[in-house]
């Protein structure tokens, strides 16, 4: 990769952002030299590292690479067998200690990843689609891993050696008491002997030397004790004299009798510096027998501290994972440019090298071409680099062995060029080196010199790319080079919006409509006359004005579509949301009617088992008591009260039945024309007018409404289908149904019965009044003996679900009826 661009594109910006994210030196060094490669195989394992330090930084957070120091100097020290001061050795401490800290974020942010957390998640291995291309990823059976598991393996803590270091070294200047019992032994002595000293001078200071002194103090000079004399008193204090004060006023003497204690101290702060030498030495010794480990651990620690401030810079520009392709095209869905505000910036959508390999952007000054070109440029930067790319997911890209772009002015004084000579260096550069596998970006194309000149020559060279098979992206203000894209198979138009009523650019890049310049309309929108501008038109050649004019009739065409495509969408979406609500309010409605009539159903089939029970016993009475009289009778209601109930469950299990086949799609085949079915998006029933054609279509009429669906959206409407006659068997075969219980009434007239025909037609029709929830409900048995009365009422207290009855009050029928109320 030619390292101008890295320039033109500021790809160094984007390497100082990610040096920004890392913790340590090492790694912001390895930063600094991070490049865009070109082999696949890497792009792809840096890529996948990416995704899993980005997976792992939503899961758990983040951790600090801060201990990791630059210790390649400490190892070959180590290596040589030299000793390490006590600086050196915190700072292995620290690094072994940073790296047990790792371990265990890896081991906590590593299990049971959600694989729903970024594109390249782990336990995923990648292949390549031999049709497409492109790289994708398959799921593997394996416990879970991620390609980070194994840098975080190898880490090695070594407690045992950062623990002994950090009970010997306290800071990089104090060395703890209990190193060794020898420092301990050495510093309890020097601790003794200064005391000693201390009581010595106090005993002089308080005694015959008082007056003596200049201060009541104890000092020390050149590591002895001395005392403050005063000048004209140094000749009264025996002793050696250290030093003298600037004023010469002052004398520091070391008394005599402290002079053999002085001396003790120095010969045992000898003997403690001796001691620490050694105790470093030892603890050097220890470190030298771990120098893979320590070398190792400063890799992957500075590995892994470049990794995740991939994954933290991915984290803020809201980026995604790239998926890349072998068939040398890019689709980037969104993108926006990484150095620009997220909040500011519009996303584009660009693709190149699939359908046209040579794309023309065209609009006004300040429309966001330039920018669309840098974006495209960096996003290939980045993505080679091992970053993701601010752009949605599933944006595509493929290897450039090599990005040029000609972009900006760079005019030389010193070398006596001019824009337009400057530009061309570097295009004549660029055309001696891109090939098919290159990139190449040219902003302005052909500018800087004649018009005519300038055209020509654009084309001529966006000919030469496109027939190199170049993938090449240029901005230019050309009609001519506009006409090109138009009449050239493989080359495309595109645009940057400009809203010329509000004289400021949308940003966004349209591809397939050449731009309009707006020349015209800007220089009136900043105060230009009209005079100039209409003498202006009339210097314009008449078949530019007349391109121009077509280009300006097409945006405006484009803008009213998109406005209709937009309504029509909206459209769409409150119809679907008002299919969804209405199927679902109909799928309600169903299961509430089944749930009535199940409820319904199994009340029924247990009154009639009660029914039935109360039968069978009054027929073992009968038996027991030896009557015979309306045996037969009392049998054949036992008998349709049996095949009743049979009926119900029957029933139900067709009900059932019918409520599982609602959810079936309908066979075509079984989809005549006079079928019912149910339109099972709308929730609404119809009946098939038309046969399925050969796209499985046919019309459905709903109520007055014809309308056309596909036999996928229907469901036969199985409760519309007529039941079948029972045989000659006897049996109800179904006739007990809800229906029936809608004509029951509020009362029941049992006058000119039998007692026995009345008990009948009373039971029958409270346990249809029950089931049909009438209460309370009126009982018509008239005055006369009252044995119809009292029958009735010797009934009603042997049924369960009656809560009360009583005869009727005055205006109800009085002792003619019987009033009863259920439960």
């Amino acid at each position: 990769m030619n390292t101008k661009v890295l320039k033109t594109l500021e790809y160094n910006r984007i390497i100082s952002l990610l040096s920004d994210e890392a913790d340590s030196r090492p790694g912001k060094e390895q930063i600094s030299s991070l490049e865009p490669v070109k082999d696949l195989r890497q792009i792809e394992e840096w890529q996948t590292q990416t995704a899993d330090a980005l997976s792992r930084l939503i899961k758990s957070g983040s951790t600090s690479f801060g201990g990791n120091a630059d210790l390649r100097f400490i190892v070959k020290s180590l290596e040589a067998g030299s000793g390490l001061s006590a600086t050196d050795l915190l700072l292995v401490a620290s690094q072994l200690e940073n790296a047990a800290r790792l371990i265990s974020y890896g081991e906590s942010s590593g299990g049971g990843i959600s694989r729903a957390l970024s594109s390249a998640n782990a336990g995923t291995r990648h292949s390549v689609d031999p049709d497409k291309g492109a790289v994708y990823e398959q799921e593997s059976d394996e416990t879970f891993t991620d390609s980070l598991t194994d840098l975080f393996a190898q880490l090695s803590s070594i407690p045992s050696l950062s623990e002994e270091i950090r009970r010997c070294i306290l800071s990089e200047d104090e060395i703890a008491d209990d190193a060794s019992p020898e420092l301990k032994k050495i510093r309890r002595q020097i601790g003794l002997t200064g005391d000693r000293i201390h009581s010595s001078l106090l005993q002089m200071i308080n005694g015959s030397l008082r007056t003596y002194l200049q201060d009541a103090v104890i000092t020390m000079r050149d590591g002895r004790y001395c005392i403050p004399v005063k000048a004209e008193y140094k000749g009264q204090v025996p002793g050696m004299i250290h030093d003298q004060s600037s004023t010469g006023s002052t004398y520091f003497i070391e008394p005599s009798s402290v002079v053999n204690l002085n001396n003790e101290i120095k010969t045992l702060m000898r003997e403690e510096q001796l001691e620490i030498e050694r105790i470093l030495a030892d603890l050097s010794a220890k470190c030298g027998l771990h120098t893979e480990e320590i070398s190792l651990n400063q890799k992957i620690e500075t590995a892994l501290d470049v990794i995740f401030a991939k994954g933290k810079l991915a984290l803020k520009m809201d980026a995604t994972r790239p998926a890349y392709n072998r068939k040398h095209y890019l689709i980037l869905k969104k993108a926006r440019h990484p150095l620009i505000d997220k909040k500011k910036v519009v996303p584009i959508d660009v693709q190149l090298g699939r359908d046209f390999d040579l794309l023309v952007i065209t609009g006004p000054n300040t429309g966001g071409k330039t920018v669309s070109l840098k974006t495209v440029g960096l996003l290939c930067l980045m993505g080679q680099s091992g970053l993701h790319i601010p752009a949605a997911s599933h944006s595509e890209l493929c290897v450039f062995n090599d990005i040029f772009a000609d972009i900006g002015d760079e005019q030389s004084i010193e070398q006596s060029l001019s824009t337009f000579s400057s530009h061309m260096v570097n295009i004549v550069e660029i055309l001696k080196n891109a090939d098919r596998h290159s990139l190449c970006l040219f902003d302005e194309l052909g500018a800087g010199t004649d018009p005519s000149e300038g055209a020509a020559l654009a084309v001529s060279i966006l000919e030469h790319q496109h027939s190199l098979g170049i993938r090449t992206m240029a901005t230019t203000h050309y009609t001519e080079i506009k006409i090109f894209a138009l009449r050239t198979e493989g080359v495309e138009n595109a645009s940057c919006e400009f809203n010329v009523e509000t004289l400021s650019p949308t940003y966004r890049l349209l591809i397939g409509v050449p731009g309009k310049s707006n020349a015209f309309a800007i220089s009136s929108k900043l105060g230009l006359s009209s005079e100039i501008i209409d003498n202006a038109k009339k210097h314009l050649d008449s078949d530019a004005e007349s391109f121009e004019d077509v280009i300006q009739n097409l945006q405006q065409s484009r803008i009213e579509t998109e406005n209709d495509r937009k309504e029509i969408a909206e459209y769409k979406a409150k119809i679907k949301t008002l299919q969804d609500q209405l199927h679902n309010k109909n799928v309600k409605i169903d299961e509430q009617k089944a749930g009535i009539i199940r409820r319904a159903n199994d009340e029924a089939q247990r009154i009639l088992e009660e029914a039935k029970e109360i039968a069978d016993k009054t027929i073992r009475d009968m038996q027991k008591a030896g009557i015979t009289s309306g045996m037969a009778d009392l049998e054949k209601e036992r008998t349709a009260l049996r095949e009743k109930i049979n009926s119900l469950g029957n029933e139900e299990e067709k009900n059932k039945k019918n409520q599982t086949k609602k959810n079936v799609t309908a066979d075509p085949s079984k989809l005549t024309k006079g079928t019912a079915v149910i339109v099972h998006s709308l929730g609404m029933k119809g009946i098939v007018q038309t046969e399925p054609d050969a796209r499985g279509e046919l019309f459905v009429m709903c109520g007055s409404m014809r309308m056309q669906v596909k036999t996928a959206d229907l469901r036969i409407d199985y409760n519309a289908i007529p039941e079948e006659k029972p045989g000659s068997s006897g049996t109800f075969s179904g006739s007990l149904k809800m229906e029936k219980t809608m004509n029951v009434g509020t009362e029941i007239n049992l006058l000119g019965m039998t007692t026995d025909e009345a008990v009948s037609a009373v039971s029958k029709y409270l346990d249809d009044a029950y089931v049909a929830h009438i209460s309370p409900v009126r009982i018509v048995h008239g005055k006369g003996t009252g044995a119809l009365r009292n029958a009735v009422h010797q009934y009603l207290r042997s049924q369960k679900n009656i809560a009360e009855f009583r005869l009727g009050e005055y205006g109800e029928g009085d002792a003619g009826v019987t009033i009863v109320k259920f439960k």
